[in-house]
């Protein structure tokens, strides 16, 4: 169970570079809007949503941190906290998930339901992490 929870927090890691990567190049203007926030500003965004993308890319940085403490593989005076910390990032990736289902964006849903889907998982099994192996 341990190596199947630290693979999870890995993965979990990976897809979150990623994600930080993406929103970090639409707050410098790259033109992806189309496939962020609801495809509602194709190409760049305007400065001030810009902004908006920056904090996703922190909320998402600290997820991952998060989830690596809860995991046992970083930050360990986290561990006590990311006990229920992990179960606040289940819940935000699970409202993500539900508004990336809902996104009048096809390319929005296209891109990000199956990154989202593989956080949940990857974050549920780093959540439900027992305490016989911590």
């Amino acid at each position: 169970m341990k190596s199947t929870v630290r693979t999870a927090a890995y993965v979990y890691v990976i897809l979150s570079a990623v994600v930080v990567a993406f929103q970090v190049a639409l707050a410098l203007g790259a033109p992806w809007g189309a496939y962020a926030m609801g495809g509602s500003f194709p190409g760049q965004l305007p400065a001030n949503v810009r902004v908006a993308s920056l904090a996703q890319a922190a909320l998402i940085a600290f997820t991952a941190l998060v989830v690596m403490s809860r995991a046992g593989v970083a930050l360990p005076r986290l561990a006590r906290a990311s006990r229920w910390l992990a179960w606040v990032v289940v819940s935000l990736l699970s409202l993500s998930l539900v508004g990336n289902l809902l996104s009048p964006s096809g390319g929005e849903r296209m891109l990000w339901v199956p990154v989202l889907i593989l956080m949940l998982i990857a974050s549920i099994l780093v959540a439900r992490r027992r305490a016989s192996i911590e």
